[in-house]
């Protein structure tokens, strides 16, 4: 091979090297926002379509914490999401989220019941939360003893947020704690629970939001259940991913 094939060919796998990482990138920012990707071939260097985040169809600003935590807000309203536990259970009629609750500086007291929870599903449903009688019926132990296992932190709340308080909407009877069918919100309580959804018919992969209505308006929490394959790239980009999506809020 003459000097001039040899600079040809490393040109050629450099060139194809940058492109495979930015397939990878822009695969990642895909799976955040409910798209899914083709796999990398001789088509990657054709041109791509534009990646979308989520939409959702209430005025706030959302942000990524970790590969499963999602955090959304507007002007009254504070929300932080862990789903891990809920992504392990595609399939399953139950879903367990972590949540955190709050409301913004110089926004007035007010008290959130369990109607103010519901979960939309890809297939465009939207679910109540269930009621205790519902959780109490059910064998949530194997879910439960996982979301233990591999709990990530949620607790990013605003900074002038200084008293931890909990959200009860759930109770197990040899825990001997009593269930509340409501939480008790101020700018200086961040409120932290697990809640449940009863899906009919099992989780679905796809798009799914956390919707919270506050006082006055509502916070659309965006998280999306993935497959294996698509959990196991995400798991390598979603750092990259946060950073991008935090410069776009600029």
């Amino acid at each position: 091979m003459t000097p001039a094939m040899k600079r040809a060919c490393s040109v050629e796998a450099a060139t194809r090297s940058v492109l495979v990482s930015a397939f990878r990138f822009a695969c990642g920012a895909a799976l955040l926002g409910g798209v899914l990707c083709a796999s990398a071939g001789p088509a990657i260097a054709q041109e791509r379509t534009p990646i979308q985040p989520p939409q959702p169809t209430v005025p706030e600003i959302f942000t990524i914490e970790g590969q499963f935590v999602r955090v959304a807000y507007n002007n009254e309203g504070y929300v932080t999401l862990g789903y891990r536990a809920a992504n392990y259970s595609m399939g399953q009629e139950w879903m367990l989220l972590e949540v955190g609750v709050t409301i913004r500086k110089g926004v007035k007291s007010q008290t959130l019941t369990r109607e103010a929870f519901s979960l939309k599903t890809p297939d465009g449903k939207t679910l109540p939360m269930a009621t205790q009688t519902e959780y109490g019926a059910a064998d949530l132990r194997g879910i439960q003893m996982y979301a233990d296992a591999s709990r990530d932190s949620i607790n990013y709340f605003p900074a002038g947020v200084t008293r931890p308080c909990r959200i009860g909407f759930f109770s197990d009877l040899d825990k001997k704690t009593l269930s509340f069918d409501k939480v008790e919100l101020n700018s200086l309580n961040g409120c932290l629970g697990r809640i449940y959804f009863k899906v009919p018919g099992g989780i679905q992969v796809g798009q799914h939001w956390l919707v919270v209505q506050f006082a006055e308006s509502i916070v659309e929490v965006p998280f999306r259940i993935l497959t294996k394959e698509e959990e196991k790239e995400f798991r390598k980009t979603w750092e990259d991913i946060k950073k991008e999506h935090e410069e776009s809020l600029k």
